[in-house]
């Protein structure tokens, strides 16, 4: 086709690729508690079960949301964020802990180990250029 042009990708780094893997692999889990939390009758009498669902649900698109958004410190934040109100749902379904430690672990080494990758790249990158290759 003559005249389409496309799209040049923007480069991602390391942080922002392991940190929306993270959040989207995440994600699924939140929204199956979110449907275990209804299934088990988890939540107090005085709320309907069917916001366990809701909740899950709500809490699943604004995971995969943040995905899109890590680039930016904010988004990195945002993503901690998720990771303490999933622990804090522990106190209505007590594996949500188990979900919040592992994903946890697994976000903070995404972002930490993924921007010293990222510095190093930029580092080696500045390197090459200065060198003239």
């Amino acid at each position: 086709m003559a005249g389409v042009s496309r799209r040049v990708r923007r480069p991602r780094g390391a942080a922002e690729s392991l940190a929306s893997i993270v959040l989207a692999a995440e994600a699924l889990v939140v929204f199956l508690g979110g449907l275990v939390a209804y299934g088990l009758g988890a939540l107090p009498d005085a709320i309907p079960g069917w916001w366990g669902i809701v909740a899950g649900s709500v809490l699943a698109v604004l995971m995969i949301a943040t995905g899109a958004v890590v680039r930016h410190r904010w988004g990195i934040a945002l993503g901690w964020l998720w990771q303490v109100v999933i622990a804090l749902g522990a106190f209505v379904l007590p594996a949500l802990l188990v979900v919040a430690v592992v994903f946890g672990a697994m976000y903070a080494y995404g972002t930490i180990k993924g921007g010293a990758l990222d510095r190093r790249n930029a580092q080696l990158a500045a390197q090459a250029e200065s060198n003239g290759d």
